[in-house]
């Protein structure tokens, strides 16, 4: 009888080891959602297309280098979903991605006082 009962618990012990979750590789991080990144491309998109747009001569030297803040954006994102990248990459990529985002919508407010539409 208490070989019996010995058994089952081992069984019983066998089986909560097989449910329990796998490890979680804490050497990885989550990229940026795609709502945030697809929210930040537009909105560098527009940037691109305004100051390209303006006639206004201090547009000009404006354009060529906001033509860089979508590439810069791709870069960050590749980084940040490559495989090989580690917690730290990510999260480094992931911050670029956001400030380069954010640099696109300040640019973006100060287009008009520029004297572009």
């Amino acid at each position: 009888m208490w070989r019996v009962a010995i058994v089952l618990l081992l069984c019983t012990a066998c089986k909560k080891q097989e449910a329990a979750a796998p490890p979680v590789d804490e050497d990885t991080a989550p990229p940026l959602p795609p709502v945030e990144l697809k929210r930040g491309v537009d909105a560098c998109s527009a940037y691109v297309t305004k100051v390209c747009a303006c006639t206004a001569p201090a547009a000009k030297d404006l354009c060529g280098l906001a033509r860089a803040l979508p590439d810069a954006l791709e870069v960050a994102r590749q980084v940040s979903v490559s495989p090989d990248s580690k917690r730290r990459d990510v999260l480094q990529a992931n911050d670029s991605q956001r400030k380069t985002i954010k640099e696109c919508i300040e640019q973006t407010a100060k287009l008009p006082a520029l004297g572009c539409e």
